[in-house]
């Protein structure tokens, strides 16, 4: 006994009517998938001018230093996901002073958006995706062993913005 064919899901590469790009679509039922960049959230936390940092537990960059940040989930506002991602990495509880930054990087498909945040209390420890985490002084950051270009930039920005007095939210450099 044979049934309908089975669906085969978005498999063909072409240009939807109505759009201007290729997308995957399905030839059963025309459903288009549309790929669209990821959104990272996190912050610049501080607790009396000590910045915290988490060693990665987890690739890409396991070992290296990383502000608490990491994807947004469906239907969180991205300051309730900075909050998270501080508890989940850090099982720190953080209060959101305002955006610092907004990071474009297409290459990547990602756009981040950081904030400036302190430490509600210094009661932190390493949450699964942490090897470590520690609060250092800005001549004590381990900027060798920072896990990406944008954890410098955030870092970058937030001394910029405190030494200027200027809040305004940043972009990523060049």
């Amino acid at each position: 006994m044979s049934g309908p064919p089975a669906a085969r899901g978005p498999c063909i590469l072409t240009i939807p009517e109505g759009d201007n790009r290729e997308r995957m679509v399905c030839p059963d039922c025309g459903f288009i998938n549309y790929e669209n960049p990821k959104i990272v959230v996190g912050a610049v936390c501080l607790w009396q001018d000590r910045f915290l940092l988490c060693r990665r537990a987890i690739n890409p960059r396991r070992g290296f230093w990383t502000l608490p940040a990491g994807y947004l989930e469906l239907n969180e506002a991205t300051a309730a996901g900075a909050v998270r991602e501080a508890w989940e990495e850090a099982q720190a509880r953080i209060t959101i002073d305002g955006v610092l930054a907004v990071y474009d990087i297409p290459r990547i498909s990602q756009v981040q958006i950081i904030y400036r945040a302190h430490l509600e209390a210094p009661d932190f420890a390493a949450g699964p995706e942490s090897l470590e985490v520690k609060l250092f002084g800005w001549d004590e950051i381990p900027w060798q062993d920072l896990a990406f270009p944008s954890v410098r930039w955030a870092l970058d920005h937030y001394h910029d913005s405190v030494a200027s007095g200027d809040f305004t939210a940043r972009n990523a450099p060049g």
